[in-house]
């Protein structure tokens, strides 16, 4: 589904990423991780347009989308997360998915000011498709809550929402549970996993070891810009370059 060929981007003199090459197939749950400063979402920010990488290539369903803008690597079917929960805090829940939707409404500025029969229609179908979002979720019985007023767990099943409202094939999640509770890491896994089973493929980056090692089918491992490791969570879990980069040498012998 994606193809990343030899990716390079730096920063000044800081080598962010190294001709790093690797592929997400259709259906999977693909996890990219590696310690703070690997690159994992720089690596994102170029899959997704918000950064030109300086060499390599990204293919998306066999179209070259390298330096696309943000907007059309959108309207492809690439959606994401980021790893500082964004959600529009002065709206309500069901606004924040509306506004999601917005990429697929056919609502110019004329349609808008004299509101024909259809552009009532399409109204009603986007806040109807926005609430069988928020339900897939698990956030129903939150859309007239202002999202400033969600927890940080409901806020991040929020931004997920707004994500799958653009009707992704590829869902970009970074670090889907960072700052949640133990007690709610499975709640949020488990949301992944109905994703994925729902027909959209996934790549999360994430830091929990124990959730990204339960839920993907593979993984990527990162270090100081280059790809160091790269299988099924067992072979990368035992992996002494691995080890090394997480733990340091004297852990790898």
């Amino acid at each position: 589904m994606l193809t990343v060929e030899n990716v390079t981007m730096r920063f000044g003199g800081f080598v962010a990423l190294e001709a790093v090459s690797f592929e997400v197939n259709q259906g999977e749950i693909l996890g990219l991780i590696g310690p703070n400063g690997s690159g994992k979402s720089t690596m994102f920010n170029v899959i997704s347009g918000a950064l030109k990488p300086m060499a390599g290539s990204i293919r998306f369903e066999d179209k070259e989308i390298t330096g696309l803008s943000p907007d059309k690597i959108c309207h492809l079917g690439i959606g994401r997360t980021f790893q500082k929960t964004t959600v529009f805090k002065a709206g309500t829940v069901l606004d924040n998915v509306i506004i999601g939707q917005c990429l697929h409404a056919d609502t110019g500025v004329l349609k808008a000011i004299l509101r024909p029969p259809s552009t009532r229609r399409t109204e009603q179908q986007v806040r109807e498709k926005a609430r069988d979002i928020l339900s897939f979720v698990g956030l129903v019985d939150k859309e007239n809550v202002m999202a400033d007023g969600l927890t940080e767990e409901a806020q991040k099943r929020l931004s997920i929402a707004m994500a799958l409202a653009i009707e992704p094939k590829l869902l970009l999640l970074d670090e889907p549970t960072g700052g949640v509770n133990l007690e709610e890491i499975d709640g949020l896994m488990a949301l992944i996993v109905k994703v994925r089973a729902s027909g959209i493929t996934v790549c999360l980056i994430e830091h929990k070891m124990r959730m990204v090692m339960s839920i993907s089918e593979r993984i990527i491992v990162l270090s100081y810009g280059l790809k160091i490791a790269e299988g099924k969570p067992e072979e990368v879990a035992g992996n002494e370059e691995v080890i090394k980069a997480y733990l340091g040498g004297r852990y790898a012998a």
